[in-house]
């Protein structure tokens, strides 16, 4: 499917008919979806033509073969010419599709790709795909320590670009709803702190949301991602943990920033867990407080919640910041002006008027905590 204007100077090719809402892509389509409202955007969204099976071989054959046949995907020819073309990637195989799909190099100026998940673990089983980042002028990854590994093997330029959020989605303000669940977990989680969390939840009347249901998917992913948010608005405590924390067999001493930090954050609750040591996360979460540690396994999260319970002006003030530096910092409004910037292409004025009404929002969360202060010394 491909929506033409004779406007549009940014073609985004999405794999939302591909994989529908697979809830580890919904993020990327809130991406896209800041994308089409701060540029000129076409969005090309093939559907998947052929049968799981031969999708599965095709996969096989791309990771160990320079031939990568075509996945099940329809050939679309492009009818103008388009300066950018944009491709979210959620793991290296993807681009077998895109490489099916749409010849970019004939019909765009400058291409960009974006890959989510991509492990240094899982680059010597990727040989054979990282021939099509060759096709690409920039590629950009969310993994800040794979960068340099994937440069040294690809003639493209490979840059880091960290998650984002919807930071105007999952802003509290101007009207804090009230924080009704005491803790919230999804995706991975330790079983030791869930434990003990659902004991807090049977003896102590914690309200404790959590995943209780096994699926990869969401009805809808604007709906999932909207209700998201507005849980995440009512929670107090808001669980994180690095990317596969869980999984060193594939992640190795590999530490990576998940989105669940910027979600966090951008939702005013309170982060709770570890803090991923590296000199990345340091940098972009440099606030105090952005995280209170709690180590993955630990059982002390009783300990952690009761401490911070009895500390309300320290919880109100995590709150403001978390919110206050995500609106000025983690909007997919900047990571979309980082890539523009690594092309060398200029921002339309869709993206300016954005980032004014983040640092607007922003601002006025400033202004109410000054005159509260002020009410309070009169």
């Amino acid at each position: 499917m491909t929506l033409e204007s004779s406007e549009s100077r940014t073609l985004v090719f999405s794999y939302r008919n591909i994989f529908g809402n697979a809830l580890f892509r919904c993020p990327h389509y809130e991406f896209e979806g800041v994308i089409s409202q701060v540029d000129s955007v076409d969005l090309l969204a093939p559907k998947f033509t052929a049968s799981g099976l031969w999708y599965n071989f095709a996969k096989r054959v791309a990771y160990r073969s320079p031939f990568s046949p075509n996945p099940g995907i329809k050939k679309i020819e492009a009818k103008k010419r388009y300066d950018l073309f944009f491709a979210i990637c959620g793991q290296p195989s993807d681009l077998t599709m895109v490489n099916a799909a749409f010849d970019w190099k004939s019909s765009c100026g400058i291409s960009v790709c974006l890959i989510d998940e991509f492990w240094i673990s899982e680059i010597k089983a990727c040989r054979n795909l990282l021939r099509l980042l060759d096709k690409f002028d920039v590629v950009a990854l969310y993994y800040k320590q794979t960068v340099d590994a994937v440069s040294r093997r690809i003639s493209s330029k490979c840059i880091y670009i960290p998650p984002g959020v919807d930071a105007i989605r999952f802003c509290p303000y101007p009207d804090p709803p009230k924080r009704v669940v005491d803790v919230y977990s999804i995706g991975r989680r330790s079983q030791a702190t869930h434990q003990k969390l659902l004991k807090m939840a049977a003896e102590d009347g914690l309200f404790y949301l959590h995943d209780s249901i096994a699926g990869g998917d969401a009805i809808e992913s604007g709906q999932h991602r909207a209700l998201f948010a507005n849980v995440a608005k009512r929670s107090r405590y808001f669980l994180v943990n690095p990317g596969l924390i869980d999984r060193p067999d594939i992640r190795g001493d590999q530490v990576e920033i998940g989105n669940r930090y910027f979600e966090g954050a951008a939702s005013g609750t309170i982060m709770v867990g570890e803090r991923p040591k590296t000199e990345t996360f340091e940098q972009l979460f440099d606030w105090p407080d952005s995280v209170v540690d709690l180590p993955y396994n630990s059982t002390d999260i009783d300990a952690t919640v009761n401490d911070m319970d009895r500390q309300p002006e320290r919880m109100a003030n995590i709150r403001r910041t978390n919110v206050t530096q995500a609106l000025l910092r983690h909007d997919w409004a900047y990571r979309w002006e980082a890539i523009l910037q690594a092309v060398g292409v200029a921002p339309m004025q869709g993206l300016s008027a954005r980032k004014e009404r983040l640092q607007h929002l922003a601002g006025n969360i400033s202004k109410a905590e000054t005159q509260k202060m002020g009410s309070r010394s009169d």
